[in-house]
């Protein structure tokens, strides 16, 4: 695969990707491997709600540097066939309110303890990746190959309080039918490569075809999608 290809497809996993595995080390250099649930912010760094009376949270203070995992599903019986993408990062606590709401929109159950006392939301800056596409499929891509382009992602943010607000007030049919069915779903968050639906705790992810780089293209993405949704409903 193509490098910008291979960017696109694991942008979309990572962001798709509700549970990981985060790789830390403590001051005697053991590693530590514990389960997260990331949400990425709409420059792609990923932001963790971290407790300090967990081990990897303490090792995080002491040094910042990291690892996080995210594994697609495998569309064989060989686990091995499965998509996966491993992060080289650096840690920080992140107070801005961007993040917090990023975050609780991707896992809104975490409203129940984010303001307790020993937790704290933390940003990972990409510095790496590697990844592998399935069963001897693999190669590396730097944060400059992987995340996407500032200026695309600035657009988009800027069309994103409009989108979300035109979309949940006048198109509810359109959300349920882009998650499956059901009602009361809203759309969330909006991004250069997808869109968050959620109905009270439960939250889908849906890939536009290709990245969008404004509000234009975001709203023909939406429009492919619901098409297709459409279609694929009619057969």
């Amino acid at each position: 695969m193509a490098e910008a290809e291979n960017a696109w497809l694991f942008r979309c996993l990572l962001r798709g990707a509700r549970v990981a595995s985060l790789a830390t080390a403590d001051k005697a250099g053991q590693p530590c491997v514990s389960l997260v649930t990331p949400a990425l912010l709409a420059d792609l760094s990923p932001v963790l709600l971290l407790s300090t009376l967990s081990e990897h949270t303490r090792q995080l203070q002491a040094d910042p540097r990291c690892g996080l995992m995210v594994v697609g599903t495998a569309p064989e019986a060989n686990p091995q066939t499965a998509p996966r993408i491993s992060l080289v990062c650096k840690a920080a606590i992140d107070a801005a309110p961007e993040s917090r709401a990023r975050y609780l929109a991707i896992h809104p159950y975490a409203a129940l303890y984010a303001d307790f006392g020993d937790f704290a939301f933390w940003r990972l800056t990409i510095e790496r990746a590697s990844f592998v596409g399935g069963f001897a499929r693999a190669g590396r891509l730097s944060a400059a190959a992987l995340l996407p382009d500032p200026a695309a992602v600035a657009a988009i943010l800027a069309a994103e309080p409009s989108v979300l607000g035109h979309c949940n007030a006048d198109h509810a049919d359109a959300l349920a039918l882009l998650a499956g069915g059901g009602e009361g779903w809203r759309m969330v968050t909006a991004d250069v490569d997808g869109c968050d639906l959620a109905r009270e705790e439960k939250v889908c992810r849906i890939d536009w075809p290709a990245p969008v780089s404004d509000s234009g293209g975001l709203r023909a993405a939406l429009v492919q999608r619901v098409k297709e949704a459409r279609e694929a409903l009619a057969e």
